[in-house]
């Protein structure tokens, strides 16, 4: 794929990448080489929620990916030659160092009162030429490099019973395959509690294995020897924009075999005539946060190398039940089909025909293993890759964009039961605030902080890229609302106690920086933009600067509300509480356009509201927020509707799709709901290894796929939780267990033809529950009968005790 900064691709309004597939027919069951007897074999069909394949990956997008959160790995699964791309989290071009430029501060007024007066070329010309970061590209995320095993005597041409896989349920990736009358087999995991990568290479024949291993990266490196048995690659991240690279980095592979004899010289690890090898990997860099890059990268990498031969099977229980502790919180099924015989990538070409809805519930799955293996601490949030990316100038630099993209990727977390996955997140905007402050001061005179569109692994909270993309001043503000996210699916008191003062801080910015719209009245963010969109062309050149877009309203209509019910819910700040209902009051409503439409701007302007995107940014009040509602507020339901239907084709973007998929489900619309699904996960939007496709890869679209099947099977906002609100015909009997809904209910779901079943909740936190069922109902616990009222059709409503399960159950 062509190499792309985000300013050349949007420049060029984006770029098409292909998605090759590979052909096969169904391998022949191989036998196991799991040390862990409670998993099923390789090879086994018997467990669905496996990714395999007839031949070895020969491209990225093949590749399976492996990781702890920290540390990543794409496994191709060769038979002569063995590839791991490798990543740890850290690794970013360039080093610390502060975008904000004093400039900014002195031409903001100017900028605000050509807006004012409608000169928006003008305003924007002038942001561009002094109210952007210094660069104005942010900093890229980079690979570490590759290791690259090389198996003698192995010709690929004579490997047959060939199989490689990703068990979902243990976070093992395998291959094994036949030649020369040896089976051989190998199993690839990344261990968080030992914060190493592990490779178990094995064969049924004695003294079968021999190999030579060497790392390949593109990075400023070397590969050297550390000690007999161990080799190192030693390296520094890469320059950009001016700014050095600063990031050294130091990975080791150590091999203890069993048999045999191992050297290592000449830049290789050989070993040879070994009867089993396991590969214990580790990276470790000097990165120790956004300011300081001065720890000792080779220390980090030896420390979780064992000296001694780890006992193989201890290291993947260890895994495995540290994994499964997140995963197994939840299993789904949504019936099953003879598509299940079929390899993964002719199962993805197949799905939007029909009949394969276990492969749905694959995807929802692996969605679920990507964040686990992507957002864990210690490590940094998973970014518009997750963790895995092979070039040294990804697309878009694969940072964290924070108009949508980088919140995307968290919208399982709460509902698919992975709190956990928010950590890193949470503490990336701790640092933002801490940056964002600065910027907040030196470009803007306010208080508070502030983050805008892109941020990067030095933390740059100003405008970058262009006036056209980057003046978008909510981006933090939208982060910020996530605190209170998790406290309403866990009732963490602490966790919101602690972040309080971030929350905090984002307000503080934007009661001082509020700008009074002439013409109306309202309080408006000025300067700003509907993200990625122009309202108008002035000499051939697109505009987007403008005060008082729709979605910033929306935000900030949310962010003042979490922020006085944190602040009472702690007893803090109840007379900035007050100031904060009093702005909030003054905010622009959500307004309805000439078109029946959800009116983008503040203006209603004509010819804008025909423009084509795959942003659907003025929706946000409908998802992920809930201020628009079919139920509460059904005009601009419908308004919302027509926004949809105006703003084009939905295939544009993977991530798009996504979006659009839960704004059908909150539309309680099942048919588009589940068109958007098989438009997502069909070949050109999922690459064979089911990563998601923009294109090109962005996990974003992986996560939002997630949210979207659970906004399907279970609602939880707007004071309800709603059981099967949007469930399409394609999915008529199944059952979920462990989905958590806000309030701190986890819910298991059973249905058939379509009609709910059965319902279990377990309160975690004693709260009141107002269930949607849309039927009739009887209430039980394990406690017996439950006193519940009906306040309408469909509902009921009752009290919860903490720890207590409840059952749902229609009547006959």
């Amino acid at each position: 794929m062509t190499e792309y900064t985000r300013r050349q691709v949007l420049r060029t309004a984006g770029a098409a990448a292909g998605t090759a597939v590979v052909a096969g027919s169904l391998a022949d069951p191989v036998t196991a080489t799991a040390a862990d007897t409670a998993d099923q074999q390789v090879g086994s069909d018997t467990n669905p929620l496996r990714l395999w394949y007839t031949q070895p990956a020969t491209e990225w997008l093949q590749a399976l990916a492996v990781g702890n959160g920290r540390l990543g790995a794409m496994v191709y699964g060769g038979t002569a030659t063995e590839q791991l791309q490798l990543n740890e989290d850290s690794i970013w071009a360039g080093g610390p160092h502060q975008y904000d430029d004093p400039a900014g501060r002195e031409a903001l007024p100017e900028i605000r009162r050509l807006i004012a007066e409608e000169e928006y070329l003008a305003a924007q010309m002038l942001a561009d030429e002094k109210f952007m970061g210094r660069p104005t590209e942010q900093m890229q995320y980079q690979p570490v490099g590759d290791l690259m095993l090389t198996f003698p005597g192995i010709t690929p041409s004579t490997v047959t019973s060939y199989r490689r896989e990703l068990d979902l349920t243990s976070a093992i990736t395998s291959v094994s395959y036949v030649a020369d009358g040896v089976r051989y087999s190998r199993e690839v995991f990344v261990s968080h509690p030992a914060q190493v990568l592990v490779m178990r290479l094995t064969a049924d024949r004695g003294g079968a294995i021999s190999f030579d291993a060497t790392y390949t990266t593109p990075q400023a490196a070397t590969v050297d020897r550390y000690d007999d048995r161990t080799l190192a690659l030693n390296g520094i991240s890469g320059d950009a924009e001016g700014l050095k690279g600063s990031v050294k980095f130091c990975a080791l592979v150590r091999a203890f075999a069993d048999g045999g004899s191992t050297k290592v010289a000449d830049g290789k690890l050989t070993v040879a005539g070994a009867d089993a090898v396991t590969l214990v990997l580790s990276i470790g860099s000097s990165y120790r946060n956004y300011l300081d890059v001065s720890a000792d990268q080779v220390a980090r990498a030896s420390e979780p190398l064992p000296a001694e031969r780890p006992p193989y099977g201890l290291l993947r229980k260890t895994h495995v039940d540290d994994y499964r502790r997140l995963f197994g919180r939840l299993d789904i099924e949504l019936g099953t089909s003879d598509s299940i015989a079929l390899p993964t990538d002719q199962r993805v070409i197949a799905f939007r025909n029909g009949g394969d809805p276990q492969l749905a519930a694959l995807y929802y799955q692996f969605g679920r293993y990507l964040l686990i293996s992507s957002s864990r601490s210690p490590g940094q949030p998973a970014n518009l890759q997750g963790i895995w990316s092979y070039k040294m100038l990804p697309e878009w630099q694969s940072k964290f964009t924070l108009n949508i993209n980088c919140e995307m990727n968290y919208w399982p977390a709460g509902p698919a039961n992975l709190a956990e996955c928010w950590d890193p997140l949470f503490q990336m905007i701790a640092e933002l605030a801490e940056s964002g402050a600065r910027t907040a001061e030196v470009m803007y005179d306010a208080p508070g902080w502030v983050a805008h569109h892109n941020t990067d692994g030095w933390r740059g909270t100003a405008p970058v890229d262009f006036a056209y993309y980057g003046v978008w001043p909510t981006g933090g503000a939208w982060l910020a609302l996530l605190f209170w996210e998790r406290y309403e699916y866990t009732g963490d008191l602490e966790m919101l106690r602690k972040y309080y003062p971030v929350l905090r801080g984002s307000v503080e910015f934007f009661l001082d920086q509020l700008q009074t719209d002439g013409p109306t009245g309202y309080l408006v963010t000025s300067p700003s933009h509907s993200p990625e969109l122009k309202h108008h062309d002035y000499d051939n050149e697109g505009v987007s600067i403008c005060a008082g877009p729709t979605m910033d309203s929306e935000i900030l209509h949310d962010l003042f509300k979490v922020f006085g019910q944190a602040a009472a819910l702690l007893g803090k700040d109840t007379e900035m509480a007050a100031q904060v209902a009093e702005a909030r009051s003054r905010l622009a409503p959500i307004q309805v356009g000439y078109l029946g439409q959800i009116q983008e701007w503040l203006i209603d302007w004509e010819e804008a509201a025909l423009e084509t995107s795959r942003h659907v940014s003025h929706l946000w009040a409908l998802f992920p927020s809930d201020q628009i509602t079919p139920r509460r507020t059904p005009e601009l339901a419908d308004a919302a509707r027509k926004s949809l239907e105006l703003r084009g084709p939905a295939a544009t973007a993977g991530w798009s799709l996504a979006w659009k998929l839960n704004m059908r489900a909150r539309l309680l619309e099942p048919a588009n709901a589940y068109k958007h699904l098989t438009q997502l996960l069909a070949p050109g939007r999922t690459a064979p290894n089911l990563f998601d496709l923009h294109p090109p890869f962005q996990i974003d679209g992986n996560f939002g796929g997630v949210s979207g099947i659970t906004e399907m099977l279970m609602q939880s906002h707007s004071g309800e939780v709603a059981l099967l609100p949007c469930l399409p015909p394609a999915f008529p009997t199944g059952r979920i267990r462990g989905l958590r809904s806000r309030g701190g209910f986890d819910i298991d779901l059973t249905w058939t033809a379509g009609n709910l079943t059965r319902a279990q909740i377990h309160s975690l936190l004693g709260n009141r529950l107002r269930l949607r069922t849309g039927l009739t109902v009887d209430v039980k616990s394990t406690e017996g009968p439950v006193a519940f009222a009906r306040p309408e059709e469909g509902v009921v409503e009752f009290r919860t005790r903490r720890g207590v399960d409840y059952f749902i159950e229609p009547r006959p």
